[in-house]
């Protein structure tokens, strides 16, 4: 069974006297554990698409299910990371990854063994008490994924986490999110507009056309795990940048 499945979802928006049809006719299946990306140019529904997974919209058309249910409100059992951080400044680091523990009522003492835990694993050890105002867009976004995670979620939505840093924070980031999610491999959708981020840190990339949007193409990754940064000078990972940069010169949206 699917963790995640979408079958012939579609989204119009209502835009002053017109429609604007954001996505169109898309259907995608996620295995439990996968991790897929999403990549396409800017406009084309990418976001739209998290969003709609999540609950926070509701699709035009068509079905979503998660984990064997319709989604038809917000899901609870979902880590979400935007590209902000969407710390709250007056929270200490802690505070913050502590307030899915706040919000959800969770047990307080494992919650926080489970934060320290998770800030050790991506640098933050010695940063507990810091205030987001105090730390680098990375360290930031590396609490936002820590957040994301505490609870346990079956599901994480990811929407161009890295999108804002700079380009070696984002290669940093990218190997931090794998060793976290490699230890328990929950169920990842993640959205981006860099091939090589998608292809190094995905089992399948999913490739959309601009708007309306639409699955072009389907592309599985059979590169071995765990991997570090030196992979992306193999020839297979090249060849896999080389496809996907086909398909949108085809699609007219480079070149």
């Amino acid at each position: 069974m699917s963790a995640l499945h979408l079958h012939e979802v579609s989204k119009t928006f209502a835009l002053k006297e017109r429609q604007v049809v954001a996505l169109q006719d898309i259907s995608i299946a996620v295995k439990e554990q996968e991790f897929v990306s999403i990549v396409g140019p800017s406009g084309c529904g990418k976001s739209t698409l998290l969003l709609l997974t999540a609950g926070l919209e509701s699709p035009t058309a068509g079905r979503i299910v998660v984990d064997g249910r319709p989604v038809i409100a917000p899901i609870t059992d979902v880590g979400i990371v935007f590209q902000r951080d969407v710390l709250f400044d007056w929270r200490t680091i802690v505070g913050n990854v502590m307030l899915q523990a706040d919000i959800r009522r969770l047990p307080r003492g494992p919650a926080l063994r489970k934060t320290h835990a998770l800030l050790e694993k991506v640098g933050l050890a010695g940063f507990e008490q810091a205030y987001p105002w105090q730390l680098s867009g990375g360290m930031r976004q590396r609490v936002a994924i820590c957040r994301a995670l505490l609870h346990d979620a079956s599901l994480l939505l990811m929407d161009e986490p890295f999108g804002a840093l700079d380009a070696l924070t984002r290669d940093q980031m990218a190997l931090d999110l794998l060793r976290i999610w490699s230890d328990d491999r929950r169920t990842a959708l993640f959205i981006t507009h860099d091939i090589a981020e998608a292809v190094f840190l995905s089992d399948r990339v999913l490739v959309m056309s601009p708007r309306p949007g639409r699955i072009v193409a389907d592309i599985r990754i059979d590169l071995p795990r765990p991997r570090e940064l030196d992979i992306r000078d193999e020839p297979d990972f090249i060849e896999y940048q080389r496809k996907i940069r086909k398909l949108f010169e085809s699609l007219r949206v480079i070149g």
